[in-house]
């Protein structure tokens, strides 16, 4: 895991992972030059529908081949990001995946209501404590 987050490049606006930055508010590090160079560098600016970021916890979740930069941001800003990342219909899911390794019956059931929810197959692995392949798995 990392200190920073990371604004990275998806392929289609239909990719959910991560929030789009214009969507946080300001962020102090979207003025920086090191991130105007990186955006230049990538032919995009910073209010493209193709840029994401994901707060530290979650950046195992960047694809292998995603154009990728590391950025510091602020409690207030990393607090932001986190709210806006939380669809609203999978933060009562996110709480019963946190309770998930008590459970003794309808696991599979869970994990598949939390998929459906919109909550990312990273996001369960890390709630429940279950194999990303096994969450995969069970979205079949």
């Amino acid at each position: 895991m990392t200190d920073d987050a990371y604004l990275f490049l998806v392929d289609s606006t239909a990719v959910t992972l991560g929030v789009q930055p214009t969507g946080v508010g300001d962020l102090a590090c979207m003025d920086t030059p090191a991130v105007r160079a990186w955006l230049d560098a990538q032919g995009v600016d910073a209010t493209s529908p193709l840029l994401r970021i994901l707060p530290p916890e979650d950046t195992a979740a960047v694809p292998e081949d995603a154009e990728r930069l590391p950025v510091p941001l602020s409690e207030e800003e990393l607090a932001r990001v986190r709210g806006q990342e939380a669809l609203p219909a999978a933060t009562e899911i996110e709480k019963e995946l946190l309770a998930y390794r008590s459970l003794t019956d309808g696991r599979e059931d869970l994990i598949k209501r939390a998929l459906s929810a919109g909550v990312p197959a990273h996001r369960v692995s890390q709630l429940s404590g279950e194999d990303l392949a096994a969450v995969k798995a069970a979205a079949g």
